[in-house]
């Protein structure tokens, strides 16, 4: 069974890390007790520090698996709890590999839709002190990844989360993120990943311009241009 383990929210605020590096973000969140309520942007009492790059109804909810903790606290030699990535929810069980893009689910009062990965940001690097930090979030497939809020509602820390709907198209998070990062010319991915109706916008323009630019003519297009 997954459980919502923790659900985090924080305001965007200036803090000086180590190095007297100084960063102003909503990425420091911390669990909060009781009922919280989800609208369409989010919940509320939580914000983000440049709407250009976070939040929005496409990335309303960050979501994280507490499963990967164990392997970061190994790798960085760290004690770290929930909210550590910036995550609004803290889950078990639904992984990079078990839920796919479009995916729905309920949690509490509220039904939410699996919108794309999240995409490791630099500040990540400042929070645990580690310059190479986002690239291995990268490269672990380990990214967590976002929701968009279909019915708003309350929602409380430690309710069961349903997955009611899985997508037809089954591109899983853990594939969106291969394709956006690794294989990047897989065009017959890329067109599948186009498909999937709930795929945020960014991603959705991304992997259009790529294929646009990319994806070489097939044979009846190479016979007319006399190739």
């Amino acid at each position: 069974m997954s459980t919502l383990k923790s659900i985090n929210i924080g305001q965007p605020e200036k803090r000086v890390l180590t190095g007297n590096q100084k960063m102003y973000s909503g990425i420091h969140k911390k669990p909060v007790e009781g009922k919280i309520f989800l609208d369409n942007l989010g919940f509320r009492g939580d914000g983000v520090a440049d709407p250009r790059f976070h939040g929005g109804r496409d990335k309303a909810v960050c979501v994280y698996c507490l499963d990967h903790y164990s392997f970061w606290e190994k790798e960085l030699n760290i004690k770290i709890g929930p909210g550590a990535f910036g995550e609004n929810l803290s889950v078990t069980e639904w992984t990079e590999k078990t839920v796919h893009i479009g995916d729905v689910f309920q949690m509490g009062e509220a039904r939410v839709q699996c919108t794309q990965p999240r995409q490791p940001c630099h500040k990540l690097n400042k929070v645990f002190d580690f310059q190479a930090m986002a690239c291995r979030v990268q490269t672990t497939g380990f990214s967590g990844w976002y929701f968009r809020v279909l019915q708003p509602g309350w929602v409380t820390a430690g309710v069961e989360i349903i997955r009611v709907e899985e997508d037809p198209v089954r591109i899983s998070v853990e594939i969106a993120n291969d394709l956006m990062h690794t294989n990047k010319k897989n065009w017959q991915g890329i067109r599948k990943i186009l498909s999937v109706t709930a795929l945020s916008d960014s991603w959705r323009e991304t992997f259009t311009k790529r294929l646009s630019k990319g994806e070489p003519a097939n044979d009846d297009q190479l016979r007319l241009q006399g190739f």
